[in-house]
């Protein structure tokens, strides 16, 4: 039995380690319509993070990882996306928060449908992946804890 659970968490982790990010249309910040495959560059990772209005966890690591981020930005070359998983009822709330809480450097996407989101696999937010230059999922975790967010530039730094 222990065989074979440890088979299990092995296979899962290759496959995590082994998904791409998928192809599915979403809203930009600008309210243009672009493709999830078009945020792999082949040049720098990413760190993705899917938050929602509702989700306090949510905003308290992405608050958390702007304030850092010029630091990190200095250590490692990345980009951030947070991707909001709000339906277009609180679209607008999403924009008008992402606004004013200063997350100009990332790269801000709408997935109003949720089909990102299913794509992606995530069940509950916040949901942070991190995705190397050619689009492969090395790292993922679910939830916030105060501090945590080391965790993701540790990850990137270890991708340069």
């Amino acid at each position: 039995m222990k065989k074979f659970i440890l088979a299990a968490v092995v296979l899962l982790a290759c496959s995590v380690a082994q998904a791409q990010i998928p192809s599915v249309k979403v809203e930009n910040g600008k309210g243009e319509v672009v493709n999830t495959s078009s945020l792999v560059d082949g040049k720098t990772p990413m760190i993705i993070s899917f938050w929602a209005v509702t989700c306090k966890p949510c905003i308290r690591e992405l608050d958390a990882i702007n304030d850092v981020l010029p630091d990190w930005l200095d250590e490692a070359d990345f980009r951030v996306v947070a991707v909001s998983t709000d339906d277009a009822r609180f679209n607008a709330q999403a924009r008008a928060l992402a606004e004013g809480h200063g997350w100009s450097d990332y790269t801000l996407l709408y997935d109003k449908n949720q089909e990102f989101m299913r794509a992606m696999n995530v069940s509950f937010t916040p949901q942070v992946y991190v995705v190397d230059k050619d689009g492969k999922i090395v790292y993922s975790h679910t939830g916030y804890t105060p501090g945590s967010e080391q965790e993701l530039i540790d990850v990137i730094k270890k991708l340069q």
